[in-house]
């Protein structure tokens, strides 16, 4: 796009500016320009990602949290329900229908996280 609009600009330079070295000068400073715009554009953005990235722990501990209840949830349908049944105690199961989608989707991200990391896609 900024090649397009550089060449658009050449063209009306060609038109105005009859002195070729002048208009060169020109037409490498409006090149110049743009790229340094789009430089200054990602590094404003790499500040802003670098100070979400600190974050507090309501920003960085939703994921792990969910995980726990899921676990929990897990623990309670397939392991303690099971094992106190014998004794006379029944405990309620967990409903895996809303629970399970919902792990599937933790592991899913997690698993391309992984993918991501052992092919070293930042």
């Amino acid at each position: 796009m900024i090649g397009s609009i550089v060449s658009g600009v050449l063209g009306i330079l060609d038109k105005v500016i009859p002195d070729s070295d002048k208009k060169n000068e020109i037409a490498h400073e409006i090149a110049t320009l743009a790229t340094r715009q789009a430089h200054e554009i990602a590094l404003a953005q790499i500040e802003v990602n670098k100070e979400e990235a600190k974050g507090n722990f309501f920003q960085s501990g939703w994921r792990p949290a969910v995980g726990w209840v899921c676990v929990t949830g897990l623990a309670v349908n397939f392991l303690v329900a099971p094992l106190s049944a014998p004794f006379g105690v029944v405990i309620p199961q967990v409903d895996l229908s809303v629970m399970m989608p919902l792990i599937l989707g933790l592991l899913g991200l997690g698993g391309m996280r992984t993918l991501e990391k052992v092919k070293k896609v930042n």
